[in-house]
């Protein structure tokens, strides 16, 4: 049933996380629905990274390094991720993109077999199979890219990879990482999950689902500022049969004893490469900060009523656009997408009423679900004000056509 401004009002008043809200830095009339894209900016961040720069770089200089912990960051930061995803804390590193740490690991676990293939989905996000397709190039397996309905059966023997993302960019379909990672072990595949539309915002758990590797974003739902650093997970017990295709020198056993061969690291530090990015991390730091004193299944539970209000509301205002993302909690990510031939346009046009979603060629309308700020009457706002928008049809104004180059 569709929520009234009075009752989204009322929810808003009852939510145990409303004073989360507080705690991010939300331009004055703009509903923000582009949480999973680029998370808002914490209040906290710009103190956090300001004393960083004037008082530890300022005062410390070099120093820093020791003096202030920053050579130890993204083993710092990565232990307090691993506690929102389910993983030991010495699994996680924080370190480079999502996209290099996913060469990374599909390099390092390419090495564990001799088998030929390497396994992902049709649709997966693109970056994800253009690492795959060089990743393939440089050691002779061959990429088999699969229509998501047909992915695990063609787990098979001569497997050697299967490179999955955990909820999808653009539908929210989530997989089943227990199931799917326990059907490709059985198979005598491993299995890399990129995380960039899970982590902070579904619970997760890879120790209990068995997970072996993974990937994920710091600059979504972990709000960590734009193109803050990724992070990658390595299970305990495949660490020491890795090697780092990208042997630089912090993840070099002695890093600072400048010899000229190289001997890795132990345990997860291995993976790092170069200098870690000491301002970026502290952002993403100040990101993780916003998660204190909330479990990931409470966010989940509000997402959830979030998006049954969200869905309800669609239903009954703008029945012309289609959800394409699955009804049911336990298969899908927190984000509701819709399909409409003009979705650029009525993406443009919400944006100059102030509502933030984003587009996703060819024809999706997407809108993130956060939690820890998004309230009830804002998404009956966006869904009224989309409503309007396709009323009076003024998405056909030219300008909204033209397209940015980001979309």
């Amino acid at each position: 049933m569709a929520v009234t401004l009075e009752q989204a009002r009322a929810m808003d008043s009852a939510d145990p996380l409303r004073a989360y809200r507080e705690r991010f830095a939300l331009p004055e009339g703009i509903i923000y629905l582009d949480g999973n894209s680029l998370g808002a900016l914490p209040r906290s961040t710009p103190e956090h990274l300001g004393a960083l720069i004037s008082r530890e770089w300022g005062d410390s200089l070099i120093g820093g390094w020791n003096k202030h912990g920053w050579i130890d960051a993204p083993q710092r930061v990565g232990a307090r991720i691993a506690a929102l995803i389910g993983a030991k804390p010495h699994e996680v590193l924080v370190a480079d993109s999502t996209s290099v740490n996913l060469f990374k690991l599909l390099v390092a676990a390419a090495k564990l077999s001799d088998r030929k293939t390497l396994l992902s989905e049709s649709g997966n996000f693109h970056t994800d199979l253009h690492i795959a397709a060089g990743v393939a190039d440089l050691t002779g397996l061959t990429l088999d890219i699969a229509p998501r309905a047909e992915v695990e059966r063609r787990i098979g023997r001569d497997t050697n990879l299967l490179l999955l993302t955990h909820v999808h960019y653009k539908s929210a379909e989530k997989f089943d990482m227990a199931a799917v990672t326990a059907r490709a072990k059985a198979a005598g595949a491993t299995t890399v999950w990129d995380l960039s539309h899970s982590a902070g915002a579904v619970p997760l758990d890879l120790n209990k689902a068995g997970a072996e590797l993974a990937v994920g974003c710091g600059y979504k739902y972990l709000n960590g500022g734009p193109g803050a650093p990724a992070f990658l997970y390595v299970a305990e017990g495949l660490q020491e049969r890795l090697g780092n295709p990208l042997q630089g020198w912090m993840g070099h056993a002695e890093p600072f004893a400048f010899t000229d061969d190289y001997r890795p690291a132990e345990g997860i530090s291995r993976f790092l490469t170069g200098t870690p990015p000491v301002l970026g991390i502290a952002a993403l730091e100040g990101g993780l900060d916003t998660f204190e004193g909330v479990t990931m299944e409470r966010l989940w539970r509000k997402s959830i009523t979030l998006f049954d209000v969200f869905h309800a509301c669609m239903e009954r205002h703008c029945p012309e656009l289609a959800c394409i993302t699955p009804r049911a909690p336990e298969q899908r990510g927190s984000h509701i997408s819709f399909r409409h031939e003009h979705a650029y346009e009525l993406c443009q046009a919400l944006i100059e009423k102030g509502v933030i979603g984003d587009f996703r060629a060819p024809d999706v309308l997407r809108f993130g679900l956060t939690p820890l700020y998004l309230g009830f009457e804002e998404v009956v706002r966006a869904v009224d004000i989309l409503a309007e928008i396709l009323r009076s049809e003024s998405w056909r104004e030219p300008r909204f056509a033209v397209r940015l180059k980001v979309t």
